[in-house]
C-alpha cells in the first residue's frame, strides 16, 4: 500500500486529491496538513468525505511526511520551495501542484513571482509533470512540478502541430477561459456569485503568470523558441477551462484530423473528437480527461485547436495522481477512471 501525505490539505486541489485517491485501491493517505485547521476532522471541513477517511488535519512534520513513499504539496506558491529540500533529502518523493518548480530560469520566476526562489538549485532537477510529454523522466523522479490548468490545456492543444514543425511557433495565440475555482478557495470580491454569474471577462492580458510556464513547455516540444499571445479569461462557472489556439500553418497538405488522431492514440487521458465535433467543458467535469479537436475555418491557412479540462482535475490534482502512478509503476489510470459528470 503506498502511503501518502498531503501538505496543504484544505484549498480546492486539496479535497480534489482527497476525492480521487478515495478510489485509489492503492493508496492510503496517512497525513494531511493545515495550520488554520490543526485538530479539525477532514470530513468535517468536507462532508462530501465523510466514510472514506479517517483523519484530522495536522501541523506539517517533516518527520512524519519523509515517512510517506509520496508527499503531494496543494498549496500556494512559497510554501513547497521551503520544504522540499528536507523531505528530498530524507529519501521521500514529492509532487507539487504550485508553481515552485516549473519554471527552470530562478530569475524568470522571480521577476513573476516577486521573490527569491529558496531552493533554485532543485530547479534543474524538477520534471515537469505533463506525461504525454515527459512520461520517462516522469517515472524516475524525485520531484515532480504539475504543471498548471492553462498551461495543461494549451500545450496539449498545440503538441502535436509544434513537434511536427507545421506552423509559425513565433506566432502563436492561445484564448482561454476558466472557471472560477481556478482562483483558489479565498475569499475575493471579484469571484463572488453576484460579480460573476451572467458575465464574462478578461483578465492578465498584460501578463499572466501562467505565460514564461506556456512558453518554455512549448519551446521544449518544438525544441526551439516559442512566442505566445496568452489572454485568460473568466467563465461564470465553478469548474472547466476552455482553450481556444490559433496558428499560422506553414504546410497546408497535411490531415489534421489524422494527425492528431494518431498523435495521442495511445493516451489515456487525451480524447481526440471527431472532425466537426468540439468539446464543451461541462463534459469533461470532474473527470481526468482533455478532449481535443482541430478545423481549418474557411480552408485558409490559420488552424484552430480546441481544448477543454476540468481545472481541478486533469489540470490539477487528476494530472497529479497520474504522475503518482507514473512515478510509482502503478497503473497509470488507477484513480483516475471517473466519467465526466452531466448534466
Amino acid at each position: 500500500m503506498v502511503k501518502v501525505g498531503i501538505v496543504g490539505g484544505t484549498g480546492y486541489t486539496g479535497v480534489e486529491l482527497l476525492r480521487l485517491l478515495a478510489a485509489h485501491a492503492d493508496v492510503e493517505v496517512v497525513t494531511i496538513t493545515s495550520r488554520a485547521e490543526c485538530g479539525r476532522r477532514v470530513d468535517d471541513l468536507f462532508p462530501n468525505l465523510r466514510g472514506h477517511y479517517d483523519l484530522a488535519f495536522s501541523e506539517p512534520d517533516v518527520g512524519l511526511l519523509a515517512a510517506c513513499d509520496v508527499v503531494f504539496f496543494a498549496t500556494p506558491h512559497n510554501v513547497a520551495m521551503n520544504l522540499v529540500p528536507e523531505l528530498l533529502a530524507a529519501g521521500a518523493r514529492v509532487i507539487d501542484l504550485s508553481a515552485d518548480y516549473r519554471i527552470r530560469d530562478a530569475a524568470l520566476w522571480s521577476r513573476w513571482y516577486g521573490e527569491s526562489h529558496a531552493s533554485p538549485g532543485l530547479l534543474a532537477e524538477a520534471v515537469y509533470g505533463l506525461p504525454e510529454l515527459n512520461r520517462e523522466k516522469i517515472a524516475a523522479a524525485r520531484l515532480v512540478a504539475c504543471p498548471g490548468c492553462y498551461p495543461t490545456s494549451v500545450q496539449l492543444g498545440f503538441m502535436p502541430l509544434l513537434a511536427r514543425g507545421l506552423v509559425d511557433p513565433q506566432h502563436l495565440i492561445a484564448s482561454s477561459a476558466s472557471g472560477v475555482s481556478g482562483a483558489g478557495r479565498q475569499a475575493k470580491i471579484d469571484n463572488l456569485l453576484s460579480e460573476v454569474s451572467g458575465s464574462f471577462k478578461a483578465y492578465g492580458v498584460s501578463g499572466h503568470r501562467h505565460l514564461p510556464e506556456i512558453e518554455q513547455g512549448l519551446s521544449d516540444i518544438a525544441q526551439g523558441k516559442v512566442e505566445v499571445t496568452f489572454v485568460p479569461h473568466l467563465l461564470p462557472i465553478v469548474r472547466g477551462i476552455h482553450s481556444t489556439l490559433f496558428a499560422r500553418l506553414s504546410d497546408t497538405s497535411v490531415d489534421l484530423q489524422a494527425l492528431y488522431e494518431e498523435w495521442y492514440k495511445d493516451e489515456p487521458f487525451v480524447d481526440v473528437l471527431p472532425a466537426g465535433v468540439f468539446p464543451q467543458t461541462r463534459t469533461v467535469k470532474g473527470a481526468n480527461r482533455c478532449q481535443v479537436s482541430v478545423a481549418v475555418p474557411q480552408e485558409r491557412n490559420t488552424v484552430v485547436v480546441m481544448a477543454t479540462i476540468d481545472n481541478l482535475v486533469k489540470g490539477a490534482s487528476g494530472q497529479a495522481v497520474q504522475n503518482m502512478n507514473i512515478m510509482l509503476g502503478l497503473d497509470e489510470r488507477a484513480g483516475l477512471q471517473q466519467v465526466g459528470l452531466l448534466p
